[in-house]
């Protein structure tokens, strides 16, 4: 997982994965099993995933990168404080999955919260395939 500023202003975490380095063969796997990893977190609460190519694909003047082929993301909340009103503006979070001629790039916005940063590369860093007994019965065979 990369450390890196997206317009020398957003701070994200990335990573790409090639097809041959994990078993999901889809975006829609991925947040599926994205899904699955909220819903199990104590402190996560889903809301829902956006297909952002689909939308972006509608506009009349939307653009795309012809390398990208799919881009969802999947939409929920840590919802371990509220410390002021001005912390909406921040929340909900998103992890990005897309679908790339290259394989996936899943990105998130770093959060000042370590466990939310330590969940989100623990969800990510899942969808590599560590061995061929992986039981994750989201991933294709």
């Amino acid at each position: 997982m990369k450390h890196q500023l997206l317009f020398e202003k957003y701070p994200l975490f990335v990573m790409e994965i090639g097809r041959d380095e994990t078993d999901f063969d889809s975006v829609d796997a991925i947040c599926d099993y994205l899904h699955e990893r909220i819903e199990a977190h104590r402190c996560a609460h889903f809301i829902a995933v956006f297909d952002h190519y689909a939308h972006t694909c509608r506009l009349p003047e939307g653009q795309v990168d012809s390398d990208i082929l799919a881009a969802k993301n999947v939409i929920f909340c840590f919802g371990l404080a509220l410390p002021c009103p001005e912390v909406l503006a921040v929340r909900p979070r998103s992890i990005g999955v897309a679908e790339t001629t290259r394989g996936f790039m899943i990105s998130f916005m770093e959060t000042p919260m370590p466990i939310a940063n330590t969940a989100m590369e623990d969800w990510a860093e899942g969808l590599r395939r560590a061995d061929s007994d992986n039981p994750n019965p989201q991933q294709a065979a």
